[in-house]
C-alpha cells in the first residue's frame, strides 16, 4: 500500500501555492463550516438545516475552487468527516444541484443566494458574483495530466469499488462528467453494509453520505408463545398484502439487510401464489385446507398450515369497474423510481381493462386537482396522454387528494358496479391528515359508502409504509410496493382481478387448540392483524377482504403435550387432565361476509394430526423461516439461512412465474450479507 501511495505521489506535480488564493479559500471554508456547524456567535443548526448547509457549503467551495483563478493543485475538501480528493490533472466534477430546492428529503429549501465572503481578492469576488443560482460551477480546469485516472486505477485498484449509498451518480452531459444529486438512500436505524458499485464515467468513488432518517414501517412485537391451558383461542384478520416482501427484496438487492420492523412475515408468505384446492361451484367463495407437518427448525414441534383458496370468477362476467387513479405528484415523487415508474405501471394496467370500465385521474401535491374526467377505458390514448402530462413538484396534500378522489369515485358509482380509488404514492403525507389515527377514521367512514381504497408504494428514501398500511387496511383494499416493471406486471396485470374484485369481506380466522393435545403454540406473523377473541362474532369489527383467485396462508408452530420442546413448566394447580393422543388437536373457524352484506357466515373444520404436508406447505414454511431470520427471531434454534434455502429449493414446485426461484436467490444474497 505504501508503494502504491508513493507511485501516486510521483505522478503529480504540485505547483507553488498562491498565498492570496489560499487565504481566500480558507476563509470561505471557515465561513461555510460555521454556517453548517455553528460557532461562538451562532447556534448550531438543526440536522435538516445542517444538511442544507452542507450542500450549500460544498457546492460554493467547489464553485470557487474550479473557477478561473481557483485552486489548480490537488484539492482536498473535508465535509462532515468525509474526504473528497480531486487530483490535479483530472476534470473537476461540476456540481449541478438543479431541483434541489424542491427535494422533499431536505425539507427546508436551499437559499437562492449562496452568499459571498469578505476577502480582498478581486478574482475570488468576481467568481462568486458570477456563480449561477443553481450552483453549477464554471468550466473545469485545464488538464495537466490527461491519463491520471488510468494510472490511479492501475496503481491502486483496491481503492476502487467500495461505496455505501453514494448520493452522486455520474452521467455524461455534453461529454463532460457531471455529478448530479440523486435522492439519498434512507433507512431508519439501519445497519449499512458495503456494496460494490462503480460510476459509469470512472474517476475515484465518493465516500458515503448518510441520509436523514425518514422511513417508517408498520409492525408490532413478535407474537408471544401462548400456553394453551391459559389461552387456547387465537383470532386474527386475514392479510393479502405483499408490500413487505417487495420492500425486503428491494433492500437486499441494494446490498443491505432489511430493518426487522420492515419485515412482516405473513406478507412474505402470501406474496406467492399457491396451488391449493379450489372451492366447489355454488358453495362458499373460498375453500379452507388444513395440514400438520413437522416443524423444519424443531423436530419436537409441529406446524399447523392453514390455507384459503378463493374462487376465480369468469373475467367477462365481472361487474364494470370504476377506477380513480389518485397520484402523488409532490416534489418527493421526482425520482425515476417514483413518478416515472408509476406512469409506466399504470399504462401496463390499461390493457387489462374492458371498454365498459371507466378511469379518472386525480393528482395531488400542494393542492389537488382532477387531471382526467371519468373516461371509458377504451379511450386508452386519452388516458395515456393524461398520465404522460403529470410532473412532480410541491408539497403533499394527501387530505385534499383523498377527498377529491372519493368525490369523483362516488360520481362514477352505479348499482352493481365496483368503485375503487387506487392511490399511488411514496407515502409521504405531510399536509392535511398526516396523523395515522385521523387517516384511519376518515378512510373507515368512506369505505362504508362502497368505494374501497388500495395503495401502491413507490420509491425509497421517505417511504411511509405505516401510512400506506393504515390507508389500505381501513379502506378494504390491498397494499403493494412496486420497485420494478416486473412487480408492476405481477400486481397490476397478473393479479389485477384479485386485487380489485373482492369475493369475501371481513374474513376472520379463529383457532382453538385442545390443551390436552397441545401444550403451547404461537402464530407466525400477523402481528398487525390481531383481533380480540370477542371480535370474531362481532360483525361490526372490520377485517381483511379476499379477492378473486387470491390465496391466504397462515402458520402456527405448536408444541404437543409431553414434547421435550415445551418452554414453560406445567401448572402445579389446575393442570389439564391427561388424555391419550388423538387425531383432533384443534378447531378452525372462519367468518366472512358476501360483498355488500352486513351479516357474516361461518365455516368450521377440525384440525387433524397426521395430514400430509404438500410442497406448497413446505415452501410456505421455508419463507416463514426466511422472514423470521430477517426479524431476528430466537425461535429457530440452530436453523440457518442455508436450511431455508435447501427447504425452498426442495419444495419450489412448478414456479410458473419464477417468483420462488427469485426468493431462493434473495435468501442466498441475504446469507452473503450475514443474515443467519
Amino acid at each position: 500500500m505504501t508503494d502504491d501511495l508513493d507511485d501516486l505521489k510521483s505522478m503529480m506535480t504540485t505547483p507553488k501555492p498562491d498565498p492570496t488564493k489560499r487565504a481566500a479559500n480558507l476563509a470561505l471554508a471557515q465561513k461555510n463550516f460555521e454556517n453548517l456547524q455553528g460557532s461562538r456567535d451562532a447556534p448550531r443548526p438543526t440536522p435538516v438545516t445542517g444538511l442544507n448547509g452542507l450542500w450549500t457549503g460544498v457546492t460554493t467551495m467547489l464553485s470557487s475552487m474550479t473557477s478561473k483563478g481557483g485552486l489548480t493543485a490537488t484539492t482536498a475538501i473535508v465535509a462532515c468527516g468525509f474526504l473528497f480528493l480531486t487530483p490535479t490533472g483530472q476534470d473537476m466534477w461540476r456540481t449541478d444541484v438543479k431541483g434541489l430546492t424542491s427535494n422533499e428529503h431536505l425539507i427546508d429549501p436551499l437559499p437562492e443566494d449562496i452568499g459571498t465572503v469578505d476577502v480582498p481578492t478581486p478574482e475570488l469576488d468576481k467568481a462568486l458574483a458570477e456563480a449561477p443560482a443553481n450552483f453549477t460551477t464554471p468550466a473545469p480546469v485545464e488538464l495537466q495530466d490527461s491519463d491520471f485516472d488510468d494510472r490511479v486505477r492501475a496503481a491502486a485498484p483496491e481503492a476502487r469499488g467500495r461505496v455505501i449509498d453514494a448520493p452522486f451518480a455520474m452521467d455524461t452531459v455534453d461529454e463532460a462528467p457531471v455529478a448530479s444529486l440523486a435522492a439519498p438512500t434512507v433507512r431508519s436505524n439501519a445497519v449499512r453494509t458495503t456494496t460494490e458499485e462503480s460510476f459509469v464515467t470512472g474517476g475515484p468513488e465518493m465516500a458515503p453520505v448518510l441520509a436523514p432518517d425518514t422511513e417508517t414501517f408498520a409492525n408490532a412485537a413478535v407474537n408471544p408463545l401462548k400456553v394453551t391451558s391459559e389461552d387456547p383461542v387465537s383470532t386474527f384478520s386475514i392479510d393479502v398484502d405483499t408490500a413487505s416482501y417487495a420492500l425486503v427484496r428491494n433492500t437486499i438487492m441494494r446490498g443491505q439487510l432489511p430493518l426487522p420492523d420492515s419485515v412482516r412475515v405473513e406478507e412474505m408468505i402470501n406474496y406467492f401464489p399457491y396451488d391449493y384446492p379450489a372451492p366447489e361451484a355454488g358453495g362458499d367463495p373460498f375453500q379452507p385446507t388444513v395440514s400438520v407437518m413437522q416443524t423444519p427448525w424443531n423436530v419436537d414441534t409441529q406446524l399447523v398450515h392453514i390455507a384459503l383458496q378463493g374462487e376465480m370468477p369468469v373475467v367477462d362476467a365481472r361487474p364494470p369497474l370504476n377506477l380513480v387513479f389518485l397520484i402523488d405528484t409532490s416534489g418527493s415523487m421526482a425520482d425515476p423510481t417514483k413518478l416515472p415508474l408509476l406512469k409506466q405501471s399504470f399504462m401496463l394496467m390499461l390493457d387489462q381493462l374492458r371498454p365498459e370500465d371507466e378511469v379518472a385521474i386525480v393528482e395531488y401535491a400542494g393542492s389537488a386537482g382532477q387531471v382526467l374526467a371519468p373516461t371509458p377505458a377504451g379511450e386508452r390514448a386519452k388516458i395515456r396522454a393524461a398520465l404522460n402530462g403529470l410532473g412532480a413538484g410541491g408539497s403533499t396534500n394527501g387530505q385534499g387528494g383523498l377527498e377529491q378522489a372519493y368525490t369523483v369515485a362516488e360520481s362514477m358509482a352505479k348499482d352493481g358496479e365496483v368503485s375503487r380509488v387506487l392511490l399511488a404514492t411514496d407515502g409521504d403525507f405531510n399536509v392535511g391528515l398526516s396523523d395515522p389515527s385521523g387517516l384511519e377514521n376518515y378512510i373507515a367512514k368512506k369505505r362504508d359508502t362502497g368505494t374501497f381504497l388500495s395503495v401502491l408504494g413507490f420509491g425509497r428514501g421517505n417511504l411511509n409504509d405505516q401510512t400506506m398500511q393504515t390507508l389500505a387496511q381501513n379502506g378494504n383494499g390491498t397494499a403493494a410496493y412496486i420497485d420494478t416493471l416486473s412487480e408492476a406486471q405481477k400486481v397490476l396485470v397478473d393479479q389485477l382481478t384479485g386485487a380489485l374484485f373482492p369475493i369475501a369481506s371481513d374474513v376472520k380466522v379463529q383457532v382453538e387448540f385442545d390443551p390436552t393435545q397441545i401444550a403451547e403454540y404461537r402464530l407466525i406473523g400477523y402481528e398487525t392483524r390481531a383481533l380480540n377473541r370477542e371480535d370474531f362474532n362481532n360483525d361490526k369489527v372490520d377485517a381483511g377482504d379476499l379477492g378473486a383467485g387470491h390465496t391466504v396462508t397462515a402458520l402456527y408452530e405448536v408444541t404437543p403435550v409431553g414434547s421435550v420442546a415445551r418452554l414453560t413448566d406445567p401448572l402445579r394447580y389446575g393442570a389439564a387432565q391427561v388424555v391419550e393422543p388423538r387425531d383432533e388437536i384443534g378447531f378452525l373457524k372462519l367468518r366472512y361476509k358476501e360483498p355488500g352484506a352486513e351479516t357474516s357466515q361461518l365455516i368450521e373444520t377440525p384440525i387433524l394430526r397426521g395430514t400430509d404436508a404438500s410442497d406448497e406447505a413446505s415452501f410456505a414454511a421455508a419463507i416463514a423461516g426466511f422472514g423470521q431470520i430477517l426479524r431476528g427471531s430466537n425461535s429457530l434454534g440452530a436453523w440457518s439461512m442455508g436450511d431455508a434455502i435447501a427447504l425452498a429449493s426442495e419444495s419450489k414446485g412448478a414456479d410458473e412465474y419464477g417468483y420462488r426461484a427469485e426468493a431462493i436467490q434473495l435468501m442466498r444474497l441475504a446469507q452473503s450479507l450475514g443474515a443467519e
